[in-house]
């Protein structure tokens, strides 16, 4: 009789430990993503993290080692499995679960490895949203970013920048924004340029070099080539429709050589991509 109420008493406890086990609850304060209300069997949150900007580089094609970065809303969800380890669902069977999911919304998959990622993009009511998903060691990690530009708070100012000219031969321009990995310059930028040629009307002696830089993300003659190509822009838009002097301007690029901040944040990353003026 004690023997079989021993048994018991192992019984009862191994299954209020699995019991515990898998009913393990999300880490605080993280829920899941609205575009994905459900989840796995058998997953609990362990991690979250919600940057309301933020950049994330999604992989392309098996084999192909482009990758695309998308700046908006970044998600970054860690599930971890919870249940018995013969349960655990296999990297196959999260990555069709998540083609699915992607394609029952109108989503289009961009690029997969079964058994290990996939990722996706969905357009709905005008909002461009990207996913990716990987699965390995018990854990699914889900990343999105829901696409869109950064809010601009600090707009260049005319007499800012001549006061930094003045006491330091060159000034910080923060509020011209590109198209990612791009030099097309975005219609948001048209007070930052404006206060540039501000600057400059005010000053008609003061020539400028216009430099453009940017983060380590991407191989350095690109980035090189990008800064360049970005300061030449902003160059252009100032003669074309401002009217300033071709002769007092000149563009450079410094690709990542002369970061401000970190790159190991993404706010640093925004800080490094930049246009300066340097006097002549």
């Amino acid at each position: 009789m004690k023997k079989a109420s021993i048994i018991l008493m192992s019984a009862i406890v191994l299954l209020l430990a699995t019991g515990v086990a898998a009913q393990q609850p999300d880490s605080a304060g993280c829920k899941d993503h609205p575009l994905f209300p459900t989840r796995m069997p058998d997953y609990r949150i362990e991690a979250c993290k919600v940057e309301e900007y933020g950049v994330y580089e999604f992989s392309s094609m098996k084999g192909s080692t482009a990758k695309t970065p998308v700046e908006g809303r970044f998600t970054f969800l860690t599930y971890s499995f919870t249940g018995q380890k013969a349960s655990e669902p296999s990297g196959l069977a999260v990555v069709r679960n998540y083609e699915a999911a992607i394609q029952k919304v109108g989503g289009t998959i961009l690029g997969s490895e079964p058994a290990r990622w996939v990722n996706g993009k969905i357009v709905k009511g005008g909002q461009e949203t990207w996913v990716e998903v990987g699965k390995g060691n018990g854990k699914i990690w889900l990343r999105i970013v829901e696409k869109k530009a950064m809010e601009q708070h600090i707009v260049a100012d005319a007499a800012a920048l001549g006061k930094d000219i003045r006491v330091t031969g060159h000034a910080a321009v923060y509020g011209i924004l590109f198209d990612t990995g791009k030099s097309t310059i975005k219609p948001e930028s048209a007070p930052a340029i404006g206060e540039i040629a501000k600057l400059l009307n005010a000053d008609s002696t003061l020539k400028i070099h216009v430099v453009g830089h940017t983060d380590n993300v991407g191989d350095v003659d690109s980035n090189i080539k990008l800064s360049q190509d970005r300061g030449t822009a902003v160059l252009q838009v100032l003669v074309r429709d401002h009217g300033i002097a071709a002769a007092r301007l000149r563009s450079h690029g410094c690709g990542q050589f002369a970061p401000v901040a970190s790159n190991d944040t993404e706010e640093g990353r925004a800080k490094n991509r930049r246009v300066e003026l340097v006097k002549q």
